[in-house]
């Protein structure tokens, strides 16, 4: 994989993702969904006080901070880049909330834990930018209890990508989009049943083909003093070739993307075989069918076919601008 996708902490990447300089503004957001999202999360992995939780590729640990303080779970966090590990462990000792809520550097692919001491695990964005997919599956479940969650939020294509294309897009965006089957396979493969899946895709984004523009410019994200101090932090970081880079590679990203529905954001959650809690398992051949679906499914999808409510949408706080509206920022 390309040496600039987020994850691997390195100083030498030459050229920033948009995610890479998403990091870099002092504001905090949520990922892509936003919090409404993540309620979501804990509402299916029925979280309580006590839980052990895990955020892998946690960025800034806003959603697992969320997790610590919305429902009195210990929460850990990992993260490739020291910097941001730096910068999370800071503010939640100045929150007051270090002794529920720890941070580690480390690779996604061998995570620090020893085995099956999480109630819920949960995967972002930027898992797979930097290791094989299969690998990373694998250390979320082996990290996780006998009947616990394991939860990933996801890039997904919707139709057929050419290579090209997906290269220069998870380039560009410093994630590692695959097929919701592929995601769903490994799961299974690695000891999850009961898989549920939620199309948390946004109208009137970059998903969705009523979008003014395929894809949001960077200039649209933030204000101009916020530009201004992120393009500072990026040059000094990757110079003024790796700034230059960017700018060129979000134009062929304009080029190469149409108004299709090419990518989707996806919640994918199951539960790790073992254990006594409560699942919707279902027969293999009906989550083969499931496999089998057209790619426009329904907002919310359980694999027994069953579709779920959604639910109430409180704008408290709105996801990543890049991949959702901003209008209640």
């Amino acid at each position: 994989m390309p040496p600039n996708l987020p994850g691997t902490g390195s100083d030498t990447a030459p050229v920033p993702s948009m995610l890479d300089l998403i990091r870099l503004s002092p504001r905090l957001l949520f990922p892509p969904g936003g919090v409404d999202l993540y309620r979501q999360i804990a509402l299916l992995a029925e979280l309580s006080e006590g839980d052990e939780v895990l955020d892998v590729a946690c960025g800034k640990g806003v959603p697992i901070e969320y997790f610590v303080r919305e429902y009195g779970v210990h929460g850990s966090g990992v993260e490739a880049d020291a910097r941001l590990v730096a910068e999370a462990e800071e503010r939640s000792r100045e929150e007051g909330l270090s002794s529920n809520l720890q941070f580690q550097t480390g690779t996604y692919d061998s995570l620090p834990y020893r085995d099956e001491i999480f109630d819920v695990a949960v995967g972002e964005l930027g898992i797979a930018a930097h290791a094989a997919p299969a690998d990373v599956v694998r250390e979320l479940v082996r990290v996780t209890k006998p009947g616990g969650v394991v939860a990933l939020v996801q890039l997904v294509w919707k139709a057929p990508v050419d290579e090209t294309r997906q290269r220069v897009l998870s380039e560009h965006l410093g994630a590692r989009p695959q097929m919701l089957v592929q995601w769903k396979r490994l799961l299974r493969d690695s000891g999850v049943v009961g898989l549920h899946t939620e199309d948390w895709s946004d109208e009137g984004t970059s998903f969705r083909p009523k979008a003014v523009k395929p894809f949001p410019d960077f200039a649209e994200i933030f204000t101009l003093l916020e530009k201004i101090g992120i393009l500072r932090r990026a040059w000094a970081r990757w110079g003024l070739g790796g700034v230059r880079a960017v700018l060129s590679r979000e134009r062929e990203v304009h080029r190469l993307l149409t108004r299709e529905r090419i990518l989707g954001l996806d919640l994918i959650k199951g539960r790790k075989e073992g254990g006594e809690g409560p699942r919707d398992e279902v027969p293999a051949a009906t989550e083969a069918e499931a496999d089998a679906a057209p790619a426009e499914a329904p907002r919310k999808e359980a694999d027994d076919g069953d579709p779920g409510e959604s639910p109430e949408r409180d704008r408290e706080t709105a996801g990543l601008p890049l991949f959702g509206s901003d209008e209640h920022q």
